[in-house]
């Protein structure tokens, strides 16, 4: 019998990080199209403006990802709420950080692991008991092109995406036979925030730039607008893929550590010079 393919479109869906950014324009995107969305961001505000863009059936909650306890308190709420099956979880909650691993702040990396890899792993266990005992559903982890090759000045990103992209590999598999499916998503440069809103003590180049000028140079690289990740993370998700690639850098990333796992990095420049 065919695998039945998920199915978003009008239906229920759980976003974090949807105070900006891809969590913001997924859940603008899906409630065009009809969901009813539970979108939530620790950034009071600007999950308000996400809000006041939403109509119909909108749930809104500030929520610390890392915070599991309130996690499991907002899939409660999530499930009392539901005004049909619950299609999708997105935990896309996430923060940067840029450092040399000799310079390195342990506080600033536990702060990045506590929201990008146990905010995944929060969100992923406090919501599977819905969409299990539903039969159906789909769990998406947003990791990052950063989880398929490290990267310098990004060891506590890197590892962190990384660490998405295992636990969601292994999610999948537990998850055979249940109906329900785990989704990594690996975005490249989107035109975020995430830089300009990131941590950084110095540069860590040594160029003294400011964090200002490595966000421009960030949004000056990047290639994918958020609303353009969200349609390709709906499409992905809605034709049944088990790992989306998000722009077409991403696509880059992913030969490259087909064709050079050890060098990538050295083809990966040659690259981004020919784009400048």
């Amino acid at each position: 019998m065919p695998r039945q393919l998920p199915r978003l479109t009008g239906r229920p869906v759980m976003i974090t990080g949807a105070a900006s950014g891809i969590g913001r324009s997924l859940a603008l995107r899906l409630n065009r199209l009809g969901s009813p969305v539970a979108v939530a961001d620790v950034d009071a505000t600007g999950l308000k403006q996400t809000a006041a863009s939403l109509r119909g059936t909108v749930l809104t909650r500030v929520l610390d990802v890392s915070d599991a306890a309130d996690q499991r308190k907002f899939a409660d709420e999530v499930r009392d709420w539901l005004p049909a099956p619950l299609a999708a979880v997105f935990n896309n909650a996430g923060v940067a950080l840029s450092s040399t691993v000799l310079d390195a702040d342990p506080e600033d990396d536990n702060w990045l692991y506590d929201i990008n890899f146990h905010g995944v792993v929060n969100g992923t266990r406090a919501f599977l008991p819905i969409l299990v005992g539903q039969g159906e559903g789909v769990i998406v982890n947003t990791s990052s092109v950063f989880g398929l090759a490290g990267m310098p000045y990004q060891s506590a990103y890197c590892a962190a995406k990384f660490a998405v992209r295992g636990f969601t590999d292994s999610l999948r598999q537990e998850l055979r036979g249940t109906g329900v499916s785990a989704v990594t998503v690996h975005p490249g440069g989107i035109k975020t925030n995430i830089v300009r809103n990131g941590r950084m003590r110095q540069d860590p180049e040594g160029r003294e730039r400011s964090k200002e000028e490595m966000a421009a140079s960030f949004e000056a690289i990047a290639m994918t607008t958020p609303d353009k990740a969200a349609q390709i993370i709906h499409r992905g998700v809605e034709s049944g893929k088990a790992r989306i690639l998000v722009g077409p850098d991403a696509y880059v990333f992913d030969a490259l550590m087909r064709i050079a796992p050890t060098h990538y990095f050295d083809l990966l420049g040659r690259f981004v010079s020919r784009r400048g």
